[in-house]
């Protein structure tokens, strides 16, 4: 009788991977980010455990959108208050805040429950193409190339 493999939390072996934003649709990045941060690229990819790997976005002011969307594409907040919802167009949060474009569409793609958000703490983006984490020696990611 055989038994399905399932990881666990201790014995999980994190890489670190740079990525660079540049030219990148929006979607389409997101989605690799979101398949590392689960794991999924992962042969020993368990859905109840965090098998993910660290993911680090440089130039993310540097990500494309596609059609009309910077005008039309919307990200709606609340203060709570009554009548407090703000609305912010792409374009505006593309030029004030670059990389909260990435983390919604990222977040949106992740499990909404406590694993997900575990996961999200992974992610590390940069609007500039510095960032502070050489001691982790981060792998450049090339789209396709990451299964193991």
């Amino acid at each position: 009788m055989r038994t399905t493999y399932m990881a666990k939390p201790g014995s999980v072996e994190r890489k670190w991977y740079v990525i660079d934003a540049t030219g990148w649709r929006v979607g389409r990045l997101a989605t690799q980010i979101a398949m590392i941060l689960r794991g999924k690229h992962k042969p020993e990819f368990t859905p109840h455990v965090d098998t993910g790997d660290f993911v680090i976005v440089v130039n993310a002011d540097k990500v494309v959108f596609t059609g009309r969307k910077l005008d039309q594409k919307k990200y709606y907040r609340h203060s709570g208050y009554p009548g407090g919802l703000k609305v912010t167009t792409a374009r505006t949060m593309l030029n004030t805040h670059p990389e909260r474009v990435l983390y919604y569409a990222v977040r949106g793609m992740l499990p909404h429950n406590s694993l997900g958000r575990q996961q999200l703490k992974k992610l590390h983006i940069y609007a500039g193409p510095e960032h502070p984490h050489a001691a982790q020696k981060p792998i450049p990611f090339v789209p396709g190339e990451t299964r193991e």
